[in-house]
């Protein structure tokens, strides 16, 4: 458990640190979701905070990192079987490419690091599909997947904002 809280921070560190050089390609906000496949019978509904940073590697490509924090409320079936909630912190690298200003597609792609008891993570990926509604503030869905033994997945939609 410590080892999860020291690789969040680093990262987290790491992001803030490169935005200090250049805000321009930092990005934080939040999104929501509802569970598909095997999710679906464990968890009600979702929340999250994303967390990027990215690198223009040409006009139409960035690439960089992404964290954040995942949580999966936890469902209580009609049998009075109760889940717990599912919370991860992925630690991803992220590709984004823009065929217009407006409109952009990509996927973060890494490992999920499990916080809750019982939670050992697993391979982490996201492909997003982003629209900029204005200059500084980005309307994104994506479908969120970590494989362990399973598929847990939540199809969701955000905001992100440039700082």
């Amino acid at each position: 458990m410590r080892r999860t809280y020291l690789v969040a921070i680093a990262l987290f560190a790491f992001v803030f640190s490169m935005s200090a050089q250049d805000r321009s390609n930092f990005k934080a906000g939040f999104s929501a979701g509802i569970p598909v496949g095997d999710a679906e019978n464990i968890s009600s509904f979702s929340i999250g905070l994303d967390v990027n940073y990215h690198w223009g590697v040409s006009e139409l490509l960035d690439a960089g990192v992404a964290t954040g924090f995942i949580n999966a409320f936890g469902e209580t079936l009609e049998n009075q079987t109760e889940f717990e909630d599912i919370q991860f912190i992925p630690v991803a690298g992220s590709v984004r490419i823009y065929p217009t200003y407006h409109f952009k597609f990509g996927v973060d792609a890494g490992y999920a690091v499990g916080i809750n008891e019982g939670n050992d993570g697993g391979l982490f990926y996201r492909p997003v599909v982003g629209y900029n509604i204005t200059g500084n503030t980005e309307l994104n869905v994506s479908y969120t997947a970590v494989e362990n033994d399973g598929t847990f997945a939540i199809a969701t939609v955000g905001i992100l904002f440039l700082f």
